[in-house]
């Protein structure tokens, strides 16, 4: 399902395996599990950086173990727990106490998407890979985490605009030009390396986490509110 591996400062979480990485309960709650040892091993100036290997980064909720349930109201029933328990990993990504870095290498489609645009920072092959919203392709709407998970991240109501209600592909450069990613690199090496990288000069700065999480919070209201992140007293760590 997953690795957590940890290197100096980083966390190096990775979804294992040639798949492509549909995020159904199995992956989910491996994912859960892989954040909840990072958040407990965290310390100041740790970075978590997220990739993947094979073709995708992650192809989206696992549609295919939904259809399987054999009727509609029983992939409808399992589709909705997908969308309930990928839920928390959001909001888990979005108060852990570090930057975080998504290393995609591959496609990241739908949930996919939203997995990736959960951390702070996106780094894409320039050679391979799209950024792909294919909910109006399925016929399926979004959850209303995933409209502010958007609406909070992605800077231009145009861009966000293209991606869900046009299903537009866009590859790393192209995600550039739009503001939904860092940097684009060659080829998988290229991408980590990358992260690693601006991994360095993240965790150097040693932050506090638990103050990087609060002030992540309060940039994102929006999707903060949808998920329950509550915000809590403000300190002074520093003088």
């Amino acid at each position: 399902m997953c690795t957590v591996e940890k290197r100096g400062n980083f966390f190096i979480l990775t979804l294992t395996g040639d798949d492509d990485h549909r995020l159904g309960p199995s992956l989910i709650n491996s994912i859960l599990k892989a954040l909840s040892q990072v958040k407990a091993q965290a310390t100041s100036g740790s970075v978590l950086i997220t990739t993947s290997h094979g073709k995708f980064f992650s192809n989206g909720f696992d549609l295919p173990w939904a259809l399987a349930a054999g009727s509609i109201s029983g992939a409808r029933d399992r589709l909705n727990h997908i969308i309930q328990i990928f839920k928390p990993l959001v909001a888990q990504l979005l108060s852990l106490p570090m930057p975080t870095i998504a290393a995609i290498a591959g496609h990241a489609a739908a949930a996919g998407f939203a997995l990736a645009l959960s951390h702070d920072y996106l780094i894409m092959r320039s050679d391979r890979g799209v950024l792909y919203m294919r909910e109006l392709d399925l016929g399926l709407t979004l959850p209303d985490y995933f409209t502010a998970l958007f609406k909070s991240k992605m800077g231009s109501s145009l861009a966000t605009r293209d991606l869900i209600l046009r299903g537009m592909k866009v590859r790393g450069e192209a995600a550039v030009r739009m503001g939904v990613v860092e940097s684009t690199h060659h080829g998988e090496d290229g991408v980590f390396n990358a992260a690693v990288q601006l991994g360095e000069q993240l965790a150097a700065r040693k932050w506090n986490g638990e103050v990087y999480a609060e002030i992540r919070k309060s940039l994102y209201p929006e999707v903060s509110e949808v998920l329950g992140l509550r915000g809590k007293p403000i300190s002074i760590s520093k003088l």
